[in-house]
């Protein structure tokens, strides 16, 4: 007889709060979580992640069609139409998975990402981004596209 793999707990309607001297950071809210014994996650069912700046307001959101949790590395891992909302800079991210480091408070992905900006109505593209958790600073590993640049500078 096979051992069993599948999950050994579900809950529904979940809200998870990551916060630093009493401040919350991070809110991460689904429908379903599966857990297994190895303690990793699984959230089959569309995730939504707010970042919260200093004082409390929300400055970037993610969502996404999934997600999961890996124990032995402790990264979170969202996966499919990942949209993130920067609300300061008024910037969205599409890409199809993102990593999330709570240890680093770092978040990175090696697959394609566009960055559209509402403000200038830069498009850029690229192979690969690394960022801070609030995406108030990023950087794109392998960067094109459609961009403003200042003159006599």
């Amino acid at each position: 007889m096979e051992p069993y793999s599948g999950p050994i707990e579900e809950i529904n309607d979940v809200k998870l709060l990551y916060s630093e001297a009493a401040l919350l950071k991070v809110r991460l809210t689904t429908a379903k979580q599966l857990r297994y014994i190895n303690d990793n996650r699984r959230y089959p069912e569309p995730v939504n992640i707010s970042f919260f700046g200093l004082t409390g307001e929300e400055v970037t959101t993610i969502r996404s069609d999934s997600g999961r949790y890996d124990k032995a590395k402790d990264i979170y891992v969202v996966m499919g139409h990942v949209v993130v909302i920067n609300k300061q800079k008024q910037e969205k991210l599409l890409t199809p998975e993102l990593t999330w480091n709570p240890v680093t408070k770092k978040v990175y992905t090696d697959k394609q990402v566009t960055i559209l900006s509402q403000l200038t109505g830069e498009k850029l593209y690229g192979l690969g981004l690394d960022a801070n958790q609030d995406f108030t600073k990023y950087a794109i590993r392998k960067v094109t596209g459609v961009f403003n640049v200042q003159t006599g500078i």
